[in-house]
């Protein structure tokens, strides 16, 4: 048999990618995350919150793969790996005795508010992990994650929509490029957060997150992606 009979094929999915970048990152033993084959779309699921019986059903449709976040011990290690990094003396001193003990990620986080140019920097070098560790999971299950087709709007000289159509195409356009920006502010305000109102802003983010979803999740019937 020949190298190219044993080669496994894989499926090309366009992957929420943000979404699943989040799954492997958060490690609360309370979250449960799903990736689904065909869409792409990442569901978690809280419990205490999600319908009790939603794991029984997702485990009966093949069509979804439980995924395992990356493990506290790693993450720790980054941190680790990051600080070997650091070439300013009093920044590298104050990182190493931030992630002595008890909660030193948060402590990590904190230490690096005051140091910007190097917060951005840990940023970066955490998700380039988290990338590779996503996919090595979607290799071995033989998924290749593609980019999402993103709609491009015609130039003015060929368009032909109305107005009322342009605005909207340019509201999409502004929504989906700053994303990013938000996403970064919102990090940016949790970091400033007071220790003591952590779980208070923790469970209202939650609340926001989980409310979008659960139409998702009480309509969920695996005979419907069965077929049956």
């Amino acid at each position: 048999m020949s190298d190219e009979d044993t080669t496994r094929e894989k499926s090309h999915l366009e992957i929420s990618w943000e979404a699943l970048e989040d799954a492997f990152e958060n490690n609360a033993p309370e979250v449960h995350s799903y990736l689904h084959r065909t869409t792409g779309e990442v569901l978690r699921v809280v419990d205490g919150v999600a319908d009790p019986t939603m794991h029984q059903r997702i485990a009966i449709d093949a069509s979804y793969l439980r995924v395992d976040p990356v493990s506290s011990r790693e993450q720790y290690r980054w941190m680790e790996r990051f600080i070997a990094t650091v070439s300013e003396g009093e920044l590298r001193t104050r990182l190493v005795a931030s992630i002595d003990g008890k909660g030193a990620f948060r402590r990590f986080k904190d230490v690096l508010l005051t140091f910007p140019a190097d917060r951005e920097r840990w940023f970066q070098f955490r998700t380039e992990r988290l990338r590779s560790c996503m996919e090595a999971w979607l290799d071995s299950h033989d998924l290749e994650a593609v980019p999402r087709v993103v709609w491009t709007p015609p130039t003015p000289e060929t368009s032909s929509e109305t107005p009322a159509e342009d605005e909207a195409v340019e509201t999409l356009r502004r929504a989906r490029m700053g994303i990013e920006g938000l996403r970064r502010r919102l990090r940016d305000a949790v970091d400033g957060v007071p220790a003591r109102e952590l779980d208070t802003a923790l469970s209202f983010l939650e609340w926001l997150r989980d409310r979008s979803r659960m139409a998702a999740v009480e309509s969920f019937d695996p005979r419907e992606d069965a077929g049956g």
